[in-house]
Parts: structure tokens; sequence; C-alpha cells
């Protein structure tokens, strides 16, 4: 009996660790580009609303590829797509290095949006499949935490090589290029990463047709949960990247160098760890809607204040404070939104609940740069982030169900 327990612990830790490390090289590109984009608005010109659109783009073609990938998942396998998924956001980034032009950047970054969107919600369900349901929600908060690993080696990466003289090559280029390695780390992958053990015994789900599963999350038992996670991506994913894609070039605004803005940004990043962790604690102590409703109204309050901090001390506390509850209920998101759902059709739910959610990752970064054109300050700005989440809130108190250790179906 023991030696069953160390094989499950072994399988289970070996499965958190290889897709763990695949969620820490996307947070790595997604980190650098937060501060690519303002190093880009003092090298090719860019105004406010130019910056806005790279971060939309983005969340385009993350858009496109969690609905894609999401619903090929529950047709192919979850293995196969975290593969692809990875392969195209590490070859696009790489190649987004070598642009001249913003117009091939934006191409290129909606690539590496695809990637990123079809992998997130596809690595979340396989995790999901795989483990108990005691320790699951535990186990995908912990899958998320790489996430902060990946942003801490992004903001060293942008603190030293972003800021650095490498004539004739400019430091965001080789920050870029670093972000391609991930293509080697997917060839590791197939050779390691086992696929779903609940998908490969029901062979049969195979046999159903995209559209029936895309129509099977309105069917009357998930209606429910299906709106429930639409307004609660949507809200999460719009002020996050509203939010972070703008720190750096917030902190610049307030008078703060860039490179001092990167070092106030790594220390904000450092939070996300005990946010995560803490999470991961309660979620399984008190379940998922006590961490999402608690870390979501820390989120909310923290946006407030640091939105019209004027101190560097208010700034770099509300900043550690937005960066601990905000991350921490982004591990809840992803350990409560495959839950939601049957094998058959838990790639698609949680796909195009993910989908939904970059529609409000393209509006968040246009927003903040068509309002900065027209004259309004980050307090406002903040403000509207922060009614923004306090609806999601509202969403999962009456829509929601807890699904703290109950069975997947």
């Amino acid at each position: 009996m023991e030696t069953s327990a160390n094989n499950k612990t072994i399988s289970r830790n070996k499965l958190l660790g290889v897709a763990g490390v695949g969620w820490m090289f996307d947070a790595m590109d997604v980190g650098i580009l937060s501060f690519v984009i303002a190093a880009l608005a003092a090298d090719w010109g860019l105004n406010s609303s130019q910056m806005g659109w790279i971060g939309s783009i983005n969340s385009i073609g993350m858009a496109v590829g969690a609905l894609v990938f999401g619903v090929f998942a529950d047709k192919v396998g979850r293995k196969t797509i975290f593969i692809w998924t990875l392969v195209i956001f590490s070859v696009a980034s790489g190649l987004s290095a070598l642009t001249t032009t913003f117009v091939a950047f934006l191409i290129l970054r909606f690539f590496v949006g695809m990637g990123l969107g079809g992998e997130l919600p596809v690595a979340s369900t396989l995790v999901s499949e795989s483990v108990e349901a005691k320790e699951r929600g535990r186990v995908v908060v912990l899958l998320e935490s790489f996430w902060a690993a990946g942003w801490l080696i992004a903001a060293v990466i942008s603190y030293f090589v972003i800021p650095a003289d490498f004539w004739p090559i400019e430091g965001w280029r080789v920050a870029l290029l670093l972000t391609a390695i991930p293509a080697f780390y997917a060839l590791y992958i197939r050779l390691h990463l086992p696929d779903s053990p609940q998908f490969t015994a029901r062979p049969e789900a195979k046999k159903r047709s995209i559209l029936q599963n895309m129509a099977g999350i309105w069917e009357k038992k998930y209606a429910k949960a299906t709106i429930m996670l639409w307004i609660l991506w949507f809200v999460v994913v719009f002020s996050y990247y509203g939010m972070f894609l703008w720190l750096p070039s917030v902190m610049v605004n307030k008078g703060f160098s860039l490179i001092s803005s990167f070092g106030y940004v790594l220390i904000m990043t450092l939070a996300q760890l005990p946010g995560y962790f803490s999470a991961a604690w309660f979620i399984e102590k008190l379940g998922r809607k006590f961490v999402l409703v608690t870390y979501l109204l820390g989120t909310a309050g923290s946006a407030l204040v640091f939105g019209n901090a004027e101190t560097i001390e208010v700034l770099l506390i509300s900043g550690i404070l937005l960066s601990f509850f905000n991350l921490g209920a982004w591990g809840a998101l992803y350990a409560y939104t495959p839950e939601q759902y049957p094998l058959i059709i838990r790639g698609t739910g949680s796909g195009m609940a993910a989908a939904v959610g970059r529609v409000g990752g393209i509006f968040g970064p246009l927003l903040v740069g068509s309002l900065l054109t027209a004259g309004y300050d980050f307090g406002l700005i903040f403000m509207i982030f922060c009614i923004s989440i306090v609806i999601g809130v509202i969403a999962v108190i009456f829509l929601g169900k807890e699904t703290m250790q109950t069975e997947l179906e």
C-alpha cells in the first residue's frame, strides 16, 4: 500500500513538474511582453494606443487559440494539443525578435497568443483529470504557481537584458529570442508526459462531433455554470491584462525610470508566490468559492489603491497586494473551471470559457491606451477594473456551485 501511494505521489509530482515548466515558459513570454512594450515605446516611438494594441493582439490570438485548441483537446487528446501549443507560441515568439515593423510584430504576437491561449486551459484540464479529488484543487493551483516563476524569470531577463547594450541588436530583441527555448522543451515533453487517464479510458469521447460538444455546455445541467464562468473569465482577464501589461508603464508615468520600474515590478512579482501557495492551502480547506470571492475582493481593493498611489511606499505595498490576491484568484479559477463539466465536454467548456476571457484581454489594454490618450489618469482607469472584478464576485456567489473534493464526472 505504501509503495502504491509513493508511486502515485511520484506520478503526480512528475506530471506537475512537466506541465508546470511548460506553464512557466508561457508566463515568461507574457511577462517579457509587458516590459518589451515599454521598451518598444521608446525605441519605435509608439503612442499609447499602439502600445495597447500589442497587448490586445496577443489576447485576440489567445481567444482564438483557447477556442480552437480547447475544442480539439476533446477530439485528439490533451497531450497532443499541449505539445503543439507549446511549439506554436515558442517559434512565433522567437521570430518576433527579428521584426523591423510594428505590423509584422503584431502578426507574430497573434500566433504567440494562439499558442498561449490554447495551452493554459488544456494543461489545467489534463492535470485535473490526472489527480485524486482530495488534492485536485491544490495541485492545479500549484500548477498555476509556475506562472509566478515564469514572471520572475521574465523580470530578471528584462531588468538585466532589455536596458543593456548589445549593439547592433537591441536588448528587447535578445529578451524575445530567449523565449524561443520552450520549442526545444516541447520535444522533451512528448517523451515524458502521459495523457489524461480519464480521456484515454473513454475512446468513445472522440466520436462526438465538435458541434455536439459546443452545444453540450449549454445543456440545462451546465448552462448556469457556463454563464458564471464566462462572466468570471471575462472580468478576470480584462482586469489582469489591463493592469499587469501596463505595470512598467504606470511606474514610468509616475516618475520612475524604466530600469527602476523593472526592479519594483520584480519585487511585486515575488508576492505572487505566497498568493498561490496560500490559495492552494485554502482551496482544499475552505473551498473554491471562498478563495475566488476573497482573493478577487482583495484584488479589487488593491487595484483601487494602486491606481491612486502618490508615493513609492503606497505604490509598492499596493502592488505587492495586487499581485498576491490576483494570482491567487487565477489559481482558483483554473482549478474551478474544468470541474464544471463532464469528461466529454471538459476541454471544450474550459477552452470556450477561456476564449471569452481573452476577449476581455483584448479590451483591457486597449481601454487603458485609449483613456490615457484621451487624458484620463490611472486612478479612474483602475476604478473601472475594480468595478469589473466585483461583478465577477457577484457571479460566483449567486451562480457558482462548490466543487471541493467532488469526483469529476
